[in-house]
């Protein structure tokens, strides 16, 4: 892709991110007071996530887990996303289903760390266990949403969205962006794949909030 293209995506989703956190104030505002008001700790939850070209950068999410709660990861190094996760708050579990945990990362697309649209934006540790192909996904912005999103989301498996990562990368238009968005917009209100049911998982260490 030229940089014509990267020069509108970036003027997309600066324009876009910007009213959406204009418009969601007064949500976030009420989200960040249920979090606070639910459990100890902090509003946010702070990750270094890999970014563009592997470069880690701070995701910004709402917490919904208790603090310092512990790592939990499949066999296959993905992140455990189970329907009864006990590290998981009350207030956590509802904002998760309803994807307002996700609303602080218009903060990220802003300052350019990612985009509406791409990969979803994997732990920095978790590159060891991409193929050479899987690297491709690091070659564009990871996103708030992508085809995976719209595809099964925690449903399916880490190895398929991995693959419909890639297959964006090599896709990728901003019509077909502008069609991840519109088709988000059901996933989100039906709360369609937001856990992964029946998932196992195992404690790797590091704490997770």
């Amino acid at each position: 892709m030229g940089s014509a293209h990267d020069a509108l995506k970036r003027t997309a989703d600066l324009v876009l991110g910007t009213a959406a956190l204009v418009v969601l104030s007064p949500v976030m505002a009420a989200v960040a007071m249920a979090v606070k008001l639910s459990s100890p700790g902090p509003v946010f939850y702070r990750q270094a996530r890999l970014g563009r070209g592997a470069r880690p950068f701070r995701i910004y999410k709402f917490r919904s887990m208790v603090t310092n709660a512990p790592d939990l990861r499949n066999a296959d190094g993905s992140a455990f996303s189970g329907d009864e996760d006990p590290r998981v708050t009350k207030v956590g579990r509802f904002i998760r289903k309803t994807s307002l945990d996700e609303l602080p990362q218009f903060i990220n697309v802003v300052l350019g760390d990612m985009s509406l649209v791409g990969p979803r934006p994997d732990q920095v540790d978790q590159i060891q266990y991409y193929s050479d192909e899987e690297r491709a996904k690091l070659l564009v912005k990871p996103g708030i949403t992508g085809l995976a999103q719209i595809s099964g989301r925690n449903t399916i498996s880490w190895e398929e969205r991995k693959r419909l990562d890639v297959e964006y990368v090599h896709r990728r238009t901003l019509i077909l962006d502008a069609s991840i968005v519109l088709r988000t917009v059901p996933y989100v209100l039906l709360q369609r794949g937001v856990n992964a049911p029946g998932a196992g998982g195992e404690t790797t260490g590091g704490p997770r909030t």
